[in-house]
């Protein structure tokens, strides 16, 4: 059933944005009705074939038409939002209708303006954010510990390995002392996981690398991808801790979506990670920004997450926002810090707005 919603959805979006392109004079005069709408379905159905052929491990086609739907869905959303802008002034046709046409061939004119910012931030290399934190506990010694942050990589056919060993690259180029994978380092296709082992061997740290599961991590099918990591040397944190030098302890807990969203058992996962801890300072790692005041509750110094892209494509971030309060950039949480990246990779469309991909670098800083 849900299935069957999310595609009237897409349906609709479609029958909206091509009867408001259509109505552009420039477009009906030189494109046909029904070259568009075949256009309109052959690409809306692009992402939903590569991964049927994806399924069926055809994947020559299915990546390319996997880049090509996924792109299709930046592009509907982008034009979607101009086109419904134009009709809130017209309203809806109704007004200025000499002026409709016009509005609507604005509309279209900078929507592809949109497009084109996106993509091109898209595939501009991962911005670096620092932060200077001030940490309870931890010890004169591991001041100026330097913790780089990668979340939301989503590594697959669109994200590939040269990709990922560029990323490889730029966070040695950070000097970390610890790196922390904060969830869906992976994507949710049937990949073959054992080759990637060699790029994730290029990822490494002084003190270690602290990785969390994602949700895309449980879509993904979690064993492969858990052993892949164990083997590549990383340290899996599932609702558990681990000290990373004397007097600083990075806990992590699986995503909420390996527990099916259940609020009690995530709240307990929270309990079990920051139980049991080493005295000191201790940084807490979760893939959904959920249960910040819990964990401040637990007395964790610093909060770590991703998960949200910061909406990743504007306008829709204000629609994430109402679903995580906690959305991009520091925040206090009862004295805790917690911080959000907006994800080092891209999720489906390879198109950010405005804000490009982010690294995160974070000074931990004692009170000594």
């Amino acid at each position: 059933m849900f299935f069957i919603v999310v595609l009237l959805i897409w349906a609709l979006m479609h029958a909206y944005v091509l009867r408001r392109v259509a109505s552009i004079p420039f477009v009906s005069r030189h494109i046909p009705v029904w070259a568009l709408v075949a256009g309109g379905v052959l690409l809306g159905a692009s992402y939903i074939a590569a991964r049927v052929l994806e399924r069926l491990e055809i994947n020559s086609i299915s990546h390319v038409l996997e880049y090509v739907g996924a792109n299709w869905i930046g592009v509907v959303f982008l034009l979607l939002a101009a086109f419904l802008a134009a009709d809130l002034l017209t309203g809806f046709g109704f007004l200025m209708k000499q002026w409709v046409p016009l509005i609507r061939t604005v509309a279209l004119a900078v929507a592809a303006v949109l497009i084109f910012v996106s993509v091109v931030q898209a595939v501009r290399a991962p911005v670096v954010t620092e932060y200077e934190v001030r940490m309870p506990g931890l010890p004169k010694a591991a001041d100026g510990t330097v913790v780089v942050v990668a979340s939301d990589m989503h590594l697959g056919s669109m994200l590939g390995h040269r990709w990922a060993r560029a990323r490889a690259a730029q966070f040695q180029s950070l000097r970390p002392d610890l790196i922390i994978l904060a969830g869906d380092i992976f994507e949710a296709s049937r990949d073959t996981h054992d080759r990637w082992l060699p790029v994730l061997q290029e990822i490494r740290a002084p003190r270690g690398v602290f990785v969390v599961t994602g949700n895309h991590e449980l879509y993904a099918g979690p064993r492969p991808i858990l052993e892949l990591f164990g083997r590549a040397g990383f340290r899996v944190l599932r609702d558990e801790n681990a000290e990373a030098l004397p007097g600083l302890t990075i806990a992590g807990v699986d995503d909420v979506a390996f527990r099916a969203r259940n609020e009690q058992a995530a709240i307990s996962a929270v309990d079990r990670a920051l139980a049991n801890r080493a005295a000191g300072a201790t940084v807490f790692v979760s893939h959904t920004p959920l249960h910040a005041e819990r964990a401040s509750q637990n007395g964790a110094n610093l909060m770590l997450s991703g998960h949200t892209h910061n909406g990743q494509i504007w306008p829709f971030t204000y629609l994430v926002n109402m679903a995580f309060p906690l959305l991009n950039g520091r925040y206090d949480v009862n004295g805790m810090t917690a911080i959000v990246g907006r994800g080092t990779g891209t999720w489906g469309p390879r198109m950010r707005l405005w804000k490009r991909s982010e690294l995160l670098r974070i000074i931990l800083r004692s009170q000594v």
